[in-house]
């Protein structure tokens, strides 16, 4: 019943970028040997509003969609679309669709894979790649994304969404011509572009760029509510790579007095409490987790996914515990990610306890 619940999703303020995410038949998007048949498919939103895209024949260079936006150069953006098959299973991101260089993310819609990522450049140009995702979100639909930088004044990142008949060994859409079937293609919405290291929630856009703010949860928690001797701060979370520290923390609304569970600018997941060095999981997690930091003068533990992997037996002395917060108790290094469930107990646990809690 747990596993089913929804999770309360913590984003910070990002922009969509391109103007039409929902609607490929507008001007912007140029289409490369595709047709464009709009309001197609029900999308991801229940809607009747994705798009249907065809091949046309002809052999020159690929069969793709792109939208060339002059974005800034040296500067990462992720592309995400919602990709469902129709008869075509292999699907690229694109970053460049020039002859000489570009970058791409080739992706098995029907095994749900990424097959490769391929980076490209030339007289000192770089197009890089990386962070590519694919997820299912139900129906058939997947969800695909990328990281794309370009660092030359002129090359900069083009969003661009390629079809393919066949799977490549490496390579970009213009090194794969072949004779286009106007009955193959692929049902494609909900296109992305944000200035941020990963894909955030679908900002829908029609006409304009839209933002949405960064977003926030407060009051959790009083004094009276929190053991300042002994307890256990638990989060089953997961949470994006970022480049920052994130917090979840228990504190006396300062920084002097907390206990913290955290990703931190490599994601990861580590745990933290007055004077004591961070606990760490050891590994890098990306999905979600299950994690209960022990905080007992002497008897000091976290435990990640039914397993202990960080102890110590360190003196401690807390006072005035008095707030759950989703960042560092004094408003930095927020919490963005998802959260299905968050509790603090006010007595520590026993191993056993800790395990069962803990393990997916």
């Amino acid at each position: 019943v747990v596993q089913s619940c929804p999770s309360l999703l913590l984003e910070p303020a990002s922009t969509n970028l391109i103007p039409y995410s929902e609607d490929f038949s507008q001007s912007p998007w140029v289409k490369s040997k595709v047709t464009i048949t709009s309001n197609s498919a029900l999308s991801p939103d229940g809607t009747l509003n994705a798009s249907k895209i065809l091949e046309t024949t002809g052999s020159l260079n690929g069969h793709f969609i792109l939208e060339s936006l002059g974005l800034t150069q040296n500067i990462t953006y992720n592309f995400s679309v919602f990709v469902k098959k129709l008869n075509r299973k292999y699907v690229g991101l694109q970053n460049s669709y020039n002859s000489n260089n570009g970058s791409i993310a080739f992706f098995d819609l029907d095994n749900e894979t990424i097959i490769y990522t391929f980076s490209d450049g030339d007289s000192g140009r770089v197009f890089s790649v990386s962070n590519a995702k694919i997820q299912s979100v139900g129906n058939g639909w997947l969800r695909l994304s990328a990281n794309f930088q370009s660092n030359v004044v002129g090359d900069s990142v083009v969003p661009t969404l390629v079809i393919s008949n066949s799977q490549w060994s490496t390579g970009f859409s213009y090194n794969n011509p072949y004779e286009g079937d106007p009955t193959k293609g692929v049902y494609a919405w909900g296109a992305q572009i944000e200035a941020l290291s990963y894909a955030t929630s679908y900002i829908p856009t029609n006409g304009a760029i839209q933002t949405r703010a960064a977003e926030t949860c407060f009051g959790a928690g009083t004094s009276s509510t929190f053991n300042d001797s002994e307890g256990v701060l638990y989060a089953e979370i997961s949470g994006e790579l970022s480049g920052t520290n994130r917090y979840i923390t228990l504190s006396d609304s300062a920084i002097s007095d907390r206990v913290n569970i955290f990703f931190d600018a490599s994601n990861n997941l580590k745990a933290f409490v007055n004077g004591i060095s961070s606990i760490s999981g050891g590994v890098a997690i990306q999905g979600t987790n299950k994690c209960a930091f022990k905080y007992k003068s002497g008897d000091i533990a976290f435990w990640v996914n039914g397993i202990e992997v960080g102890t110590s037996t360190a003196t401690l002395s807390l006072t005035g515990l008095s707030q759950l917060s989703f960042n560092l108790s004094i408003g930095g290094n927020i919490f963005y990610g998802n959260v299905k469930d968050i509790r603090v107990y006010n007595e520590a646990l026993t191993d056993l306890q800790l395990q069962k809690l803990t393990t997916l």
